[in-house]
């Protein structure tokens, strides 16, 4: 995602990652993969409930998703993967061609 954060924003969309991490571990992610896009923290799993991507496997992490949600709140359009698999970014960028 890192490598593509700029098309992401081009295409008119922010790109926001969201751990299960602590906010000082989520932190040193972020500086140790010198990140250029948002990730927030959520170590009670808030967020990561709320759009019901628990990892089936270990309740502590989220499993791979993408969402793209508009500003009311909307989602749009959304890729929740069972195995440890990455959404492309192609594939996000032609979802946000489409809108």
């Amino acid at each position: 995602m890192q490598d593509n954060y700029a098309k992401i924003q081009a295409a008119g969309a922010e790109l926001v990652a969201i751990s299960s991490d602590s906010e000082g571990d989520t932190k040193r992610t972020v500086q140790n993969h010198n990140l250029k896009f948002p990730v927030l923290a959520d170590k009670d799993r808030e967020v990561i409930n709320a759009y019901n991507v628990i990892d089936t496997g270990n309740d502590r992490i989220a499993r791979p998703a993408a969402y793209i949600v508009r500003k009311d709140g909307t989602i749009v359009w959304k890729s929740l993967d069972t195995k440890a698999a990455r959404v492309p970014t192609a594939q996000i960028l032609t979802e946000l061609g489409k809108l």
